[in-house]
């Protein structure tokens, strides 16, 4: 068996970013634990966040528990793709995070969802993660585990 890509989300008290991540059926760690933010990877892993922007160009769209975790220069270069939650109520700012991380970084946007996800965007995410597993499995970036 192939390792599996870990997925490090941020999700808000909520939970619904939480809730989705779990489901996907591979390691998963909330980057609004502090004692996870001050961490560093040690293999591929993928951002999955949450846009929280409604329209007020001053606020922010990126959690700060994900730009914290983006400090880290291990983070950004072992990150190799990005999955954003949104609510289209949000208009234009829809999965603004997501899409402006992956912009600033490099790397590709996986995979999109509203709000908390449906059972076949559940389905499809892991299916999108497996793939993205055997591909850095073949490419010679992940080790069997």
């Amino acid at each position: 068996m192939s390792r599996q890509t870990p997925v490090y989300y941020y999700s808000s008290a909520s939970g619904v970013v939480r809730s989705f991540a779990e489901r996907l059926g591979r390691p998963v760690f909330n980057l609004a634990e502090r004692d996870v933010r001050h961490t560093e990877v040690d293999g591929p892993w993928v951002l999955l966040t949450p846009s929280y922007k409604t329209g007020n160009d001053r606020n922010d769209t990126i959690p700060e528990g994900v730009r914290r975790f983006l400090r880290s220069p291990v983070n950004r270069r072992r990150m190799v793709g990005v999955m954003g939650s949104g609510n289209r109520n949000f208009g234009r700012y829809y999965q603004m995070a997501a899409r402006q991380i992956a912009e600033q970084s490099r790397r590709p946007v996986l995979f999109e969802f509203e709000i908390a996800g449906t059972p076949w965007d559940v389905q499809e995410c892991a299916r999108i993660l497996a793939e993205l597993d055997a591909a850095l499995e073949a490419d010679g970036h992940a080790p069997a585990a």
